[in-house]
């Protein structure tokens, strides 16, 4: 049975990976903070269902000494790191929480995996957010990183750390370089879930408007469920490799409004506010990637459209109405 580790469990992303290891047999691990499970209601609802199929070891991204411990005690076959603060809004209000979350925390984990589990498979979880203000649309594997965000910044270092133990150490260390994904287990900071619950609301008539920044910002969105697979195909190649996950497709925030609104029945010119709190200090307008080598050496594509992703987490918001009317 192999034996896998996660970081970012209770996330969207690592609460799809979970069922997905699980169901090929996997004995699945997780590091979480001990806050966590001392608030176990509010921290584990995305895996409450599989929490008593998972092992869960506390320690902190920001602790070196606890991380190494873990590893040491797991012996991980393949190791998913996804834990991040992830919220690019917040990376500016604050810039060096998140560089040295991001970056330490993914030293960390490559430092102690290369010395304790040097046989072991190495996922770090990349993102679009690198490319920035890209020099070229679709991007792929090839395009230079512009990133405008802590965040983006953050996520370049990790990229740059996990190639370094790749060619230094030899390190089976790949990439996912994953463009926007979503799910009804999406964070309601998140813009997208913020449209749909907050949709979901004002239907329920508990609010009445949705304040929004930048409009015509586009994005290359597909859905997590999807995305996780890519994941574990990553790990399962001859040779570590990195690859850009995401549908070659790119929508406006305006279209995802319009269409969030439209499913349930609404008009989103009645009731969306703009705001210009909601604006980057640094824009990015337009990201859009290209999954052609991921198509090709993974065998990976996306299954779930634009149309079906947003419709998908509007009629679950709409459905789970009682948490919504507690949501702030």
């Amino acid at each position: 049975m192999k034996r896998a580790l996660i970081t970012g469990i209770t996330g969207q992303d690592g609460s799809y990976l979970a069922e997905l290891l699980l169901s090929k047999g996997y004995e699945v691990h997780s590091i979480v903070r001990r806050v966590a499970l001392e608030d176990p209601a509010n921290r584990f609802w995305r895996i409450k269902h599989i929490l008593d199929r998972v092992t869960l070891h506390a320690a902190s991204l920001e602790s070196y000494a606890s991380i190494f411990n873990v590893v040491e005690k797991v012996r991980p076959d393949e190791c998913y790191h996804l834990a991040a603060q992830s919220f690019v809004s917040y990376s500016f209000e604050d810039a060096f929480s998140t560089l040295n979350t991001n970056i330490n925390g993914t030293l960390f984990l490559l430092s102690a995996v290369e010395k304790k589990a040097p046989e072991c498979r190495f996922y770090f979880a990349a993102s679009s957010e690198m490319f920035g203000k890209a020099k070229g649309t679709p991007q792929n594997e090839d395009t230079p990183f512009h990133p405008r965000s802590p965040y983006g910044i953050s996520k370049v270092a990790g990229f740059d750390l996990a190639r370094n133990y790749r060619e230094s150490y030899g390190l089976f260390a790949c990439n996912g370089i994953l463009f926007n994904h979503e799910s009804p287990r999406r964070g309601f900071e998140f813009v997208t879930r913020k449209i749909t619950s907050t949709v979901a609301r004002i239907k329920m008539g508990i609010e009445n408007e949705l304040r929004l920044g930048n409009l015509e910002a586009k994005r290359d969105w597909g859905f997590s469920g999807d995305y996780v697979k890519a994941m574990w195909l990553m790990l399962q190649q001859n040779e570590p490799d990195d690859y850009v996950i995401a549908t070659n497709e790119t929508h406006s925030v305006k279209e995802f409004v319009d269409l969030a609104f439209s499913y349930a029945g609404l008009d989103w010119k009645d009731h969306v506010v703009i705001d210009e709190r909601f604006f980057r200090p640094a824009e990015v307008q337009l990201l859009m990637g290209d999954y052609s080598k991921g198509k090709k050496k993974l065998g990976w594509k996306p299954t779930v459209r634009f149309e079906e992703l947003v419709k998908m987490m509007v009629e679950a918001d709409l459905k789970n109405g009682i948490i919504l009317r507690n949501y702030r």
